[in-house]
């Protein structure tokens, strides 16, 4: 199975290599408050709280600290971050679509709309982009985890569990499912004791939109900009990753 936009893949990649180890600690650490504030403090009858867990391995959070962030949730301090999302226009007609969790909306969308401001974009209404976007489910594997199965007996596993698309690259496998079948596909990889490296919900753009070089970067700085704010989660858009726009960006 192939033929997934080059959009995500480039995404994924990029994001790998430039997020900062504590924004990405940060990111999950709140991905499992807020999986513990809505179904408790087992992972055994929390799917939720079992995917942020996989999570936290995934960027080598040690468990000490991932105990400490189930405790603190269950407490009577625990922090209430409250999930929320925004919709706008970067320069060059880019979608960009921002997801975020925080304890303070007021200061959220305060720097939501500064961004936007600063880097001559603009914040539109809720609802007013997102059918632009497929929501997907987006699981990242180790290769290595078939264990004894060959390819074909793997993804006839995966198909059966709701994969639309399975991706090998490298040393990983990219399985992309619908919405819907988010947790069905939880569900098989923990049938067969696969282990994702992480596990999401990504907006994936129906159409990419092509910039020259120049005003991509433009856009990609303003993305970048969301993405080291501590309330941003996600950030999503369609601008079309060029092999030209590639290439600048491994020359800086």
């Amino acid at each position: 199975m192939s033929g997934h936009s080059k959009w995500s893949t480039i995404k994924r990649k990029k994001g790998a290599l430039d997020a900062k180890r504590a924004k990405m600690f940060s990111r999950v650490l709140r991905e499992i408050n807020v999986a513990v504030k809505e179904s408790g403090p087992d992972p055994e009858g929390n799917p939720k709280l079992r995917v942020a867990i996989s999570n936290a391995k995934g960027v080598n959070m040690p468990k000490d600290n991932v105990k400490r962030a189930i405790d603190k949730a269950s407490g009577k301090d625990a922090e209430n971050f409250i999930e929320s999302t925004y919709e706008g226009y970067a320069p060059g007609g880019i979608a960009v679509f921002v997801e975020t969790l925080s304890d303070n909306l007021n200061r959220t969308v305060s720097n939501v709309r500064a961004i936007f401001t600063k880097y001559n974009g603009s914040l539109g209404t809720n609802g007013s982009l997102e059918f632009l976007f497929d929501r997907k489910g987006v699981f990242t594997l180790d290769a290595s985890s078939l264990g004894e199965m060959d390819e074909d007996e793997f993804e006839m596993e995966l198909i059966d569990g709701g994969a639309e698309d399975v991706i090998k690259e490298e040393e990983e496998y990219l399985i992309y499912t619908s919405f819907e079948d988010f947790g069905s596909m939880q569900r098989k990889l923990e049938e067969l004791k696969i282990e994702a490296k992480s596990s999401e919900l990504q907006r994936i753009p129906h159409n990419t939109n092509v910039l020259d070089v120049d005003a991509s970067q433009k856009v990609l700085k303003m993305i970048d900009k969301f993405e080291e704010d501590e309330d941003v989660q996600n950030v999503f858009h369609n601008l079309e990753m060029t092999d030209e726009l590639m290439a600048a960006l491994e020359a800086e």
